[in-house]
């Protein structure tokens, strides 16, 4: 039987965004995203700088704010040991442009 204080904490940390609920790392990849009626324009050059012990760099990639394709830059994320980190990218799927956004994989 659950103490009503503590739900009633819960749901009040939870509508704050006071706690992050997320998925276990063996969870499937599931993406939301919009369709795009062009694809994006060829990537930027960046040099990629020194490996970092314990992080890992994910490349930049267009992203569609809507309006435009704008860029954003690349950025490092902190290692999951055990895991690889897949890039995200566009894919043509018919007539339209989807973004598949970056996940962590076995």
């Amino acid at each position: 039987m659950r103490h009503p204080i503590f739900s009633a904490v819960l749901l009040a940390g939870l509508a704050a965004g006071g706690f992050a609920i997320a998925p276990p790392a063996s969870a499937a990849h599931v993406s939301v995203g919009v369709g795009v009626n062009f694809g994006p324009p060829a990537p930027v050059y960046e040099p990629v700088p020194p490996p970092r012990p314990g992080w890992v760099w994910v490349n930049g990639y267009w992203r569609w704010n809507g309006h435009r394709y704008v860029w954003r830059s690349g950025y490092w994320v902190h290692a999951r040991p055990g895991y690889r980190y897949y890039p995200g990218r566009w894919v043509q799927e018919g007539p339209v442009w989807r973004f598949h956004v970056g996940y962590w994989g076995r």
